[in-house]
């Protein structure tokens, strides 16, 4: 038996390339048994290229991998189980209509009948030695996103998996979430399992792991122990330089009813209520925080007032001018808001399907938002090429030119260059949903002040996060919706992370669509 403290993982001089792009450059980590390390590193850093190698989904082009001492060949992800390794991945690989048993067998070797008794038993005594809670016939469609990615997890242990790979695990769950989840992980590593967190959230990081590793620009920058370091200095390992971990929060000045939402009902396809009577106002020169566990009503808000959503009888999303006059938004598409001089700028949750067109590149996609009121009969592409260029020099965004398409670039420089298209627009009322969601800590600072720009501007903010220590560093107010429905609207200045979690997850039913502070 491999004792504690014993490398469970070497990689050594671990090399990847896509094209002309250099993803991991003779890269050097070790894992050991018993420890949780987290890989910290900017957009494009390598950390996933890494792990999927490691994971069997990439094969390096040069470099070895050791476990446990032994010279492995990793080329698929049965190999990688073989070998005792699992990864648990941001997006999950879960079969919907599948109960939670038949997701964790589902592709295992066997023949004949499922065991369900064996299977159950088996589950249950994962759950009860590291202390999930898994209903083993729920149905994956009935589950949260927290009881998903506990079924991930119990997943991997099933197939023997002693050495986990998580990618932001954290992405999409309330505090209390994430602490019963690192709860769960630190019971794994105290049983000797080996575990590796990609993840962008330093007090995270801080709070779990007990070694840090850290890439930069596909190289290995280096490994410290977490006890032995600060946010400040990750940060600076990450960047090559030193960086202000500080957010900005200037009062609003004289700050006035831009949105004024009342009644608002959203319906989903299957006929669901998704948003019930929701009530608030979007005031000039602030930001106002929504926060809320995954699904509840966040995306349906955005795009109900940008008008991508039917809304209900009865509802009204009123836009006033600067002139004090109101004017209905419901019931009119995105292309009548913008003719009626209102400066909406969105920045979507999918920004490839609804934000940007993968397949035109940058310079085009900056050219979505203009080109029906260019008075053209063929589109200019100069000013779009000027813009581009601006965002990627601002914003720092990783791409050989303006003409590469979109979808060659990475999730988070995809991200840039769709906040940077629509903050350019000079809104007077910018939406934005999960901004900064698997940005680097600089590129998500850079976007703070961004936002902090446009409110001292006195443009109207709607900012949803995730991360509950921004929201309450960033936003004025913080709007929380629980099923669907207005919980409350704190102020941010003076509410908790466990005041905002604890109303994103037990709903108040006295309060019906919420109350303005």
């Amino acid at each position: 038996m491999t004792p504690l403290d014993a490398a469970a993982i070497e990689m050594k001089n671990i090399t990847k390339t896509f094209g002309t792009t250099v993803a991991n450059d003779k890269v050097c980590l070790d894992v050991r048994r018993g420890e949780i390390l987290s890989l910290l590193g900017e957009n494009g850093s390598g950390k996933t290229t890494l792990m999927n190698m490691l994971s069997g989904i990439y094969f390096p082009d040069d470099g070895e991998i050791f476990v446990d001492g032994e010279a492995v060949v990793i080329r698929s992800p049965a190999d990688a189980y073989r070998l005792g390794i699992g990864m648990i991945h941001q997006h999950f690989k879960l079969v919907d209509v599948l109960t939670a048993a038949e997701n964790v067998v589902l592709g295992m070797e066997g023949r004949g009948k499922l065991n369900r008794r064996a299977i159950t038993a088996r589950i249950q005594e994962i759950c009860d030695r590291y202390g999930f809670v898994v209903d083993p016939a729920q149905k994956v469609y009935d589950m949260s996103v927290s009881q998903k990615q506990t079924l991930e997890i119990v997943k991997v242990l099933y197939r023997g998996a002693d050495i986990l790979i998580l990618d932001e695990p954290t992405a999409v769950l309330t505090p209390q979430e994430t602490e019963k989840l690192f709860s769960v992980i630190k019971n794994m590593r105290n049983d000797g399992k080996a575990v590796i967190i990609i993840t962008h959230k330093l007090h995270e990081v801080m709070e779990v792991s007990d070694r840090v590793a850290v890439l930069r620009k596909g190289v290995y920058v280096g490994t410290v122990e977490t006890k032995d370091t600060s946010p400040k200095e990750l940060t600076e390992m990450m960047m090559g330089r030193a960086v202000t971990l500080n957010i900005d929060r200037p009062e609003p000045k004289n700050p006035r009813t831009r949105l004024e939402v009342r009644h608002l009902s959203v319906r989903s396809r299957e006929n669901v209520l998704v948003l019930d009577d929701v009530n608030f106002e979007a005031r000039t020169g602030e930001i106002l925080g929504i926060a809320g566990i995954s699904g509840c009503g966040q995306k349906e808000l955005l795009e109900a007032i940008a008008g991508l959503q039917v809304t209900e009888k009865g509802s009204s999303i009123l836009y006033y001018g600067d002139d004090g006059t109101p004017e209905e938004l419901v019931g009119k598409k995105p292309l009548d808001i913008s003719r009626m001089g209102v400066a909406l700028s969105f920045v979507p949750e999918d920004r490839l399907g609804m934000g940007l067109v993968g397949s035109m590149d940058l310079a085009d996609n900056m050219m979505l938002k203009t080109y029906r009121t260019s008075g053209r009969l063929f589109a200019d592409r100069r000013p779009s090429a000027r813009l581009a260029k601006k965002v990627v020099e601002e914003l720092e965004v990783a791409t050989p030119d303006i003409s590469t398409p979109v979808r060659r670039l990475s999730g988070g420089n995809v991200q840039k260059i769709l906040v940077g298209r629509e903050i350019s627009a000079d809104p007077t009322v910018l939406m934005s949903a999960y901004a900064v969601r698997g940005l680097d800590i600089n590129t998500s600072y850079t976007i703070y002040h961004l936002l902090n720009e446009q409110k001292e501007k006195g443009v109207a903010v709607i900012y949803v996060g995730e991360e509950l220590d921004v929201l309450l560093e960033l936003c004025d107010r913080i709007l929380v919706l629980c099923s669907g429905k207005v919980n409350a609207i704190v102020d941010a200045r003076t509410a908790t992370r466990e005041e905002v979690g604890f109303l994103m997850t037990y709903l108040q039913t006295e309060k019906k669509g919420g109350a303005e502070t």
